[in-house]
């Protein structure tokens, strides 16, 4: 699925807010204030259910998934749950649904869920350092990467329901002619001279994924945006949230993901070697997956060149955007350059 597409209405903090307000009733609360946390791919909440138990609702973006897809989504959540990886846990409905479509006077009905609600806080935010001592970012992203290998485990054994439908992050996810986040050629933030060398690396990379291999052991169901504030830590539990990208792709993509932020770090080696060095606790990597890293890498930073682009003005500010734009460029020149 192409998500390119525009926010429609609600526009507003105070529309969406209204929207949610009104989407509580379908969980028995009535006159109730929904805190709103964020608003970018979604709107999202932090409400009180009927019984005094906080959770998450998530007011989704008009058209980003199918009915289909977003019940696969919550899913695989639930199983995942059941299966001990720490995720948030779908909340039905009182008549028992999963999610319901919610629309105010003549606005568009938008899909609306509720999830538990997790305690843990982010291993960290976009653009600020972390704050971790050596060793404890070794402990941290170490459990990170058995946390994610245990995950791709769990998924690895999970017959998926009928009618379960997710989009691929494969060779057509990333660079067939609709890619699932927007071609990278049209980001407005490359200069002439970065567009060039972005584009031979776009040569490169197409090359090298087209070989990849591709089988059970390193591609199935993964998260796909790993990014620091999707992990939370409680204590010594990594918590995973936010599934909303959620598809069938490499598993060396969530690994490349969950790197992607701390490649500024100074203790970065540090950090790729405990994250990997977790997995390997939980689920074998090969010396071809550990080459691949590069590769996986400069695809998140294709898919942020589309991703930004549609998102600037909306989810993010314009400066935000080119600043990604600038970090994804530099990503993809390094594989380039073989760096």
């Amino acid at each position: 699925m192409n998500v390119v597409s525009a926010r429609s209405e609600p526009e507003t903090a105070a529309d969406v807010t209204a929207l949610a307000r009104h989407a509580l009733e379908h969980w028995g609360v009535r006159n109730a204030e929904p805190e709103l946390l964020k608003y970018r791919e979604n709107a999202v909440f932090r409400v009180r259910l009927a019984d005094g138990r906080p959770a998450a609702m998530r007011i989704h973006r008009l058209g980003y998934h199918s009915d289909a897809a977003l019940r696969s989504e919550l899913q695989w959540m639930a199983f995942l749950q059941s299966a001990g990886v720490a995720t948030p846990s779908p909340v039905p409905t009182l008549a028992g649904d999963l999610f319901v479509p919610v629309g105010i006077g003549t606005s568009a009905p938008r899909q609306v869920d509720c999830l538990s609600w997790l305690e843990g806080r982010a291993v960290g935010a976009r653009g600020v350092p972390l704050d971790y001592t050596p060793q404890r970012a070794r402990e941290v992203f170490t459990a990170i990467g058995r946390t994610i290998a245990r995950m791709h485990n769990a998924a690895a054994n999970w017959v998926p329901p009928q009618g379960f439908a997710r989009h691929a992050w494969d060779f057509d996810g990333f660079f067939g002619p609709n890619p699932t986040w927007g071609r990278f050629e049209t980001c407005p933030f490359l200069d002439d001279a970065n567009r060039d060398l972005v584009r031979r690396a776009h040569k490169k990379a197409v090359a090298a994924l087209s070989r990849h291999e591709r089988s059970p052991r390193n591609f199935g169901l993964i998260h796909a945006d790993l990014v620091r504030e999707n992990v939370l830590l409680d204590g010594d539990t990594i918590e995973i949230i936010d599934f909303d990208d959620c598809g069938y792709g490499w598993h060396m993509y969530d690994l490349a993901v969950a790197l992607y932020q701390n490649r500024e770090e100074a203790i970065y080696p540090l950090i790729e070697a405990a994250l990997l060095g977790g997995y390997r606790q939980e689920r074998e990597l090969t010396a071809q997956d550990i080459a691949a890293l590069p590769l996986f890498a400069a695809l998140r930073a294709f898919a942020f060149l589309g991703w930004v682009q549609s998102r600037v003005e909306g989810d993010i500010p314009r400066e935000v955007g080119h600043r990604m734009s600038i970090i994804a460029a530099d990503v993809v020149i390094a594989y380039l350059r073989g760096e």
